[in-house]
Parts: structure tokens; C-alpha cells; sequence
């Protein structure tokens, strides 16, 4: 047997339906789009959000605030709590070596350092930003938060 010798088994392939081939084919006259209205129409396409005309979702439920997606800084957040076991005491910490014990994504996106949990450990820590109770809880260790 011989790779060109090979074929799908019995019903395994189905014909496509031929849709708009004149009466003969069970599928001609309206085409299976049913009679008149928009989605019988060529080229018809409905946007999800259309609501048959009343008044869109969107544009019924009130506006609040103010979304600075466009020009908001992304940070990776680290609490120090996290920092605690992972580091030898004395050792200094910054972004690459939290990169590598697995506490953020990548080294290239700004961390801050927030003061969820406790710190015992003197560590010297750099980061893009400190939360003033991750920088006390640091300071408190006798370590040192340095901004990047």
C-alpha cells in the first residue's frame, strides 16, 4: 500500500450543499435564507450590537469616570511578602533576579513593591516604585528600597 492508495472510509467525506443551483437541486428558489427581510439580502451582515433599532446597551447605560488606558503605566506588582523566603539575607534584589525566582513575568516592565505580609529579612531592594508600607517594612528589616 502506497500513500496514494489510501482514502477517507465511506461517509467520512460529505458533499458540500449546493446552495442557489435551481429546483432540481432541493436547495434553489430562496437559496435556504427564507423570504424576503434584511438577512435574505446579498451582502448581509448585522452587527451584534444591533438591537433592531431601540436604543443600543452601550448607549442606554450612563457614562462614569475617566479611563486613562491610553496613556496608563503597566506595572508588575510584587508584595514582600513574596520576597521574604526567596532571598538569602543581605542579598540584593531588583527586577532581573526577581525574573528569575519566578515572582514576575519579565524584567523589562516597571515593578512595584507593595506591603502586603511581613519582612524579617535585611534585603536591599530595587524596584520602579515603592508603596510607603513596603518601603517601612524594608527599612524596618534593615534592608534598603532603591528606585530604579
Amino acid at each position: 500500500m502506497r500513500i496514494h492508495d489510501l482514502r477517507a472510509p465511506m461517509g467520512a467525506k460529505k458533499d458540500p450543499k449546493r446552495i442557489g443551483r435551481g429546483k432540481g437541486s432541493g436547495h434553489g428558489g430562496t437559496a435556504t435564507r427564507g423570504h424576503k427581510g434584511q438577512k435574505s439580502r446579498t451582502g448581509a451582515s448585522i452587527p451584534a450590537s444591533f438591537e433592531g433599532g431601540q436604543m443600543p446597551l452601550v448607549r442606554r447605560i450612563p457614562k462614569r469616570g475617566f479611563n486613562n488606558a491610553r496613556f496608563a503605566k503597566a506595572y508588575q506588582y510584587i508584595n514582600v511578602s513574596a520576597l521574604e523566603g526567596r532571598f538569602e539575607p543581605g542579598s540584593t534584589v531588583g527586577p532581573e533576579q526577581m525574573r528569575e525566582a519566578g515572582l514576575i513575568g519579565d524584567a523589562f516592565t516597571p515593578v512595584k513593591v507593595l506591603g502586603n505580609g511581613e519582612m524579617t529579612i535585611p534585603l536591599t531592594v530595587k524596584a520602579h516604585m515603592f508603596s510607603a508600607s513596603a518601603k517601612s517594612k524594608i527599612e524596618s528589616a534593615g534592608g534598603r528600597a532603591e528606585v530604579i
